[in-house]
């Protein structure tokens, strides 16, 4: 079984910033990946970005590209989303999740097997 925790979540102004974690518990994996998506109110669920925990290699949704860097810390089995240039259209609630079957780093909510219970981002404007 594996545990997900979100934290870090807040108001901001407009242009501001915030950084999200989010700390994984109980088993572990060498190859699979973490990702994070977001959901407003009245919107579908979607990916904002994601990390093979081995190798690094990362993946983020168009509209957060040279705003949003997503990391990880091994020892801490830990991972973060830095949130610069924050905009209005950024709030939403933020949950983490983990892929455990890595082919390619998935998009979708349905290719991740466990999520957090998310936290509320809110970017005032």
């Amino acid at each position: 079984q594996v545990q997900l925790v979100e934290s870090g979540g807040g108001l901001v102004q407009a242009g501001g910033s915030l950084r999200l974690s989010c700390a994984a518990s109980g088993r572990t994996f060498s190859s699979y990946v973490m990702g994070w998506f977001r959901q407003a109110p009245g919107k579908e669920r979607e990916f904002v970005a994601a990390i093979k925990w081995s190798g690094g290699m990362t993946h983020y949704a168009d509209s957060v590209k040279g705003r949003f860097a997503i990391s990880t810390d091994n020892a801490k089995k830990t991972v973060y989303l830095q949130m610069d240039s924050l905009k209005p259209e950024d709030t939403a609630i933020y949950y983490c999740a983990l892929d455990l079957n890595f082919v390619v780093i998935g998009t979708t909510p349905a290719e991740y097997d466990y999520w957090g219970q998310g936290t509320q981002v809110t970017v005032s404007s």
